[in-house]
């Protein structure tokens, strides 16, 4: 099969302002695509079982036919992300999608849908002040039951691995950061290029920037992208530290760990869902290098987490025992 690529080219003023975001609007449509395709996803099993009866609601099935299971999603249910981007400013938003943007994203839609679900679309299309409204109650009704419960865990993985990312950016520069999103990701020569399944497009990011979203909900296996206007070049990549248990609630967790292993090194077990470096690790937790370099060793040798030298750095994560620590019930 021939590789499709979306390739982003950027000058000296995109570079300078290629900034992180978080999108409450992605992770939701995400969600829905895990419940329609469970099996898609099996970092989110854990989750699921907890929301599974939600399939039910006039919300869900709204949704669902609108956005589908995968593939392209209408674009006016993902504003621009930005770093303080709230559930609420995201809901505001969708009620004030122009009518103009609202028809042409759900007209791809249409071209890419049959039968029943094709003639609802048509119909949303017919009359859109009355679509927009409908589309927004139900997000509102979906965010509360789907996602509400867990944001305060989803933001939690969004932002150590926005500080991680941001870390290595100043560490090693944009490009070696970059290289690190996801695998079908490159970045050379003043272009980055996010390998696709189906879509291949040159967009010329003409001084707007590029934002980079992790994201929770998503799975594993590729990206997505925002390539048209009026929102700024976006991809989207999978967040690090997402397992199965990503879900629960941590205050549990590390307040059991606390009393085990002291409050440092309980955040550090907790921390370590990716590889870290000891910086990465002091910024992550608030404590100084020096103290985290100690409490490090100390775990290491109580063989919870290992150690390892890559280039001019060690690299710390969790052992098989330190995973079966973090997953404390």
């Amino acid at each position: 099969m021939d590789r499709k690529f979306v390739e982003f080219r950027l000058g000296s003023s995109d570079i300078s302002t290629v900034r992180f975001g978080i999108s409450p609007g992605h992770e939701l449509v995400h969600a829905v695509r895990v419940l329609l395709r469970p099996h898609t996803a099996p970092l989110q099993w854990g989750w699921f079982r907890t929301v599974q009866q939600q399939t039910r609601s006039e919300a869900f099935r709204l949704l669902a036919v609108i956005c589908g299971a995968d593939g392209y999603m209408p674009d006016f249910l993902t504003a621009t992300p930005s770093g303080d981007m709230t559930p609420e400013d995201e809901l505001e938003r969708l009620r004030e999608v122009p009518d103009e943007r609202l028809r042409f994203d759900l007209e791809k839609m249409v071209l890419r849908s049959t039968g029943t679900r094709q003639q609802e679309i048509r119909d949303l299309i017919a009359a859109p002040d009355h679509a927009r409204q409908v589309i927004a109650d139900a997000w509102r009704e979906l965010w509360g039951t789907l996602l509400s419960p867990v944001w305060p865990q989803m933001l939690h993985l969004s932002r150590a691995d926005i500080a991680v990312r941001a870390r290595r950016s100043s560490d090693a520069g944009l490009a070696h950061m970059a290289a690190t999103l996801h695998s079908t990701i490159t970045w050379a020569d003043e272009a980055v290029r996010v390998q696709m399944r189906r879509h291949e497009e040159i967009v010329d990011c003409g001084g707007t920037g590029l934002v980079l979203v992790p994201s929770v909900m998503m799975p594993t296996r590729g990206c997505t992208v925002l390539t048209e206007r009026p929102a700024q070049p976006t991809i989207f990549y999978p967040a690090h530290g997402v397992s199965e248990t990503w879900h629960r609630d941590g205050a549990d967790v590390l307040d059991a760990l606390t009393a085990l292993l002291g409050q440092a090194r309980a955040r550090l077990i907790l921390e370590l869902q990716q590889p870290l470096s000891t910086s990465e690790c002091a910024e992550l937790t608030d404590i100084a290098v020096s103290t985290a370099s100690y409490h490090l060793t100390v775990l290491r040798d109580a063989g919870l987490v290992d150690s390892r030298r890559t280039g001019v750095r060690v690299l710390h994560t969790r052992t098989p025992l330190g995973e079966a620590l973090a997953g404390i019930r």
